[in-house]
């Protein structure tokens, strides 16, 4: 049996990661959430995902603080992870960036679905490198 791919989805609009784990559940995916880094960081270690959504304005620790964080551990440095955040700032980008993201999206350019394919996009070239 093929396991599907799984997404761990960081944020801390409710709104949001309720609408991003229902689009992502419906194209077959397995859902795991967290509302803020510092819960983000355990399920990413422990749960080691295909992919990781990751916001960078959270309470309790930061996208950045987490990602930093997580880059720390052996199996945390290969996990990818595309920032979706509100934080149109070329700093965060770049600071980001440097520790090796796939995408910096900022979230009021993008439709829901357009998210989703492009973690799908990215998942199937991860597939198709694999083979």
């Amino acid at each position: 049996m093929i396991k599907s791919p799984t997404v761990l989805i960081v944020e801390d609009e409710e709104v949001l990661m309720r609408a991003l784990a229902d689009g992502f559940k419906a194209k077959g995916y397995q859902v795991l959430g967290a509302y803020d880094g510092e819960k983000g960081l355990e399920i990413s270690l422990k749960s080691l995902p295909d992919m990781i959504l990751l916001d960078l304005t959270m309470p309790v620790m930061d996208g950045v603080t987490m990602l930093k964080k997580m880059r720390e551990y052996p199996n945390g440095r290969q996990l990818k992870v595309i920032v979706l955040t509100n934080l149109n700032v070329p700093a965060k980008a770049s600071e980001t960036a440097g520790l090796g993201i796939i995408d910096y999206i900022v979230k009021s350019d993008w439709k829901l679905k357009d998210i989703i394919d492009r973690v799908s996009t990215e998942l199937s070239l991860q597939d198709a490198n694999l083979k």
